[in-house]
């Protein structure tokens, strides 16, 4: 959930990267880390990881909700689970895929925060540019 501030309190986000231990990793450690977030940086795996978070689904459910093709489906769920972000359940002649780690939305819910908060910080600052336009 987005925090919710007054244009003149607004919070402001570590900048210390000390604080999640990110200086320790070496560069191995920080290359599966970049991979991790490449894999989540298409709008369609967004998409789709936001659709299992009310749990497992099928490719029909998948496609039913986000409105995908098939084949587009299959191909961002294959690079999915192959990153480990979600895992494959068969069951029968079924397949069903889940987010195997949860953590994810906290991570999804965290970036969220990051962003509202660095939009209001750009609407107090138009704002502020509006007004000292509007004083010349």
């Amino acid at each position: 959930m987005p925090h919710k501030s007054t244009p003149s309190t607004l919070p402001t986000l570590p900048t210390n990267t000390d604080e999640c231990g990110v200086s320790k990793l070496s560069p191995s450690a920080l290359g599966l880390m970049a991979e991790f977030f490449k894999v989540l940086s298409e709008v369609s795996r967004l998409q789709i990881v936001c659709t299992l978070k009310s749990g497992p689904k099928n490719v029909t459910e998948i496609i039913e909700a986000t409105g995908l093709g098939q084949a587009n489906v299959s191909k961002h769920l294959k690079m999915l689970t192959q990153a480990g972000v979600v895992s494959r359940d068969q069951q029968g002649v079924c397949v069903y895929y889940a987010i195997a780690n949860p953590f994810l939305f906290e991570l999804c819910d965290l970036v969220c925060d990051a962003l509202s908060i660095q939009m209001e910080q750009q609407s107090q600052h138009i704002q502020e540019l509006a007004t000292l336009r509007q004083g010349r």
